[in-house]
């Protein structure tokens, strides 16, 4: 014998459906997105939460270096010279009397300040490049392309050093100098981004609509392109900070008396055998900060991965 359900039951049961579809998501499932997915797998990444963790470390040191040091970076104590680490001085005096671990801690503000604003200079001259180059191809592309080319002709290092030479040393000048020759990696990421989006169906479902060329580069194009322009970033702050501590030590970087972590290398270098805290201390904080930027780095780019969606 078939069942039959009556119509008002099944109108019942259709309304439920409606009601419950027209609610949203259902209660207790998280809403999936791009980067809330790439942060949940970044934190499952225990290298990168490392990483992390020494990154926002050497942000507090920076911001608050005034408060954190236990003496100011140019007190000195002619009494107590290239004095290894004591109970008064955790990590020794340099050959002024200076106490090593606030100029350690100032020099981590200086370090995070070029790695950071260099990226900025590098992020506003790569990117528009990148972006005008793809999008409009033809004679755009090739003028923009042989610059590129020619940028990467150069030796990076050695480039920041004759800029450095012609502009002095200085603070501002380190940003001038690495942002004009770091650009041209996120140019050429950022390209190869644009001319993969621009003939896309919802780029061309916008250009049908009415948008133009800014709304469509801005809103649409360039938004889309941002997880390697994020990865080229974290990866282009550990380079930064590298260059300015060769620079700092080679006598081109930043000016005496404010620390820098390579220009201490630098300036304890010639004590290696005999005051060896000089150099060391430094020497294991670059080390530990460009690995923990890499490992960062890394993590970002696993996380961010499209092929991993």
């Amino acid at each position: 014998m078939a069942l039959s359900t009556p119509a008002s039951d099944t109108r019942v049961v259709a309304g439920a459906v409606a009601v419950d579809l027209a609610a949203g998501p259902v209660a207790g499932v998280r809403s999936s997105s791009l980067y809330r997915d790439a942060l949940r797998r970044l934190l499952r990444n225990r290298l990168a939460v490392a990483g992390l963790v020494v990154v926002l470390i050497l942000c507090g040191l920076a911001i608050f270096a005034d408060v954190l040091a236990p003496l100011p970076y140019t007190k000195t104590n002619f009494g107590r010279l290239n004095e290894p680490p004591s109970r008064d001085y955790p990590l020794g005096t340099d050959p002024l009397g200076r106490d090593l671990l606030s100029r350690m801690i100032y020099g981590a503000r200086v370090s995070m300040l070029v790695g950071l604003g260099a990226q900025v200079i590098v992020v506003l001259l790569g990117v528009p490049i990148g972006a005008l180059s793809g999008w409009f191809g033809g004679r755009v592309d090739l003028y923009l392309m042989r610059l590129v080319d020619v940028m990467y002709a150069f030796p990076n290092l050695l480039f920041v050093i004759l800029v450095m030479s012609m502009l002095g040393a200085g603070l501002t000048n380190i940003f001038i100098a690495i942002g004009l020759t770091g650009w041209v990696g996120i140019a050429r990421q950022t390209r190869a981004q644009v001319l993969s989006l621009k003939e896309k169906e919802f780029v061309e479902g916008a250009r049908s609509l009415g948008a133009g060329f800014g709304r469509l580069l801005l809103r649409h194009v360039l938004p889309n392109s941002l997880t390697p322009i994020v990865v080229a970033v974290t990866f282009g702050v550990p380079q930064a900070i590298f260059t300015e501590a060769a620079l700092s030590f080679i006598g081109v970087g930043i000016n005496p008396p404010t620390p820098s972590w390579g220009q201490m290398v630098g300036e304890g270098q010639q004590y290696l055998r005999t005051y060896w805290h000089l150099c060391v201390f430094p020497s294991i904080a670059i080390a530990v900060t460009m690995l923990s930027f890499t490992f960062l780095g890394d993590g970002v780019r696993d996380a961010l991965d499209p092929k991993l969606n």
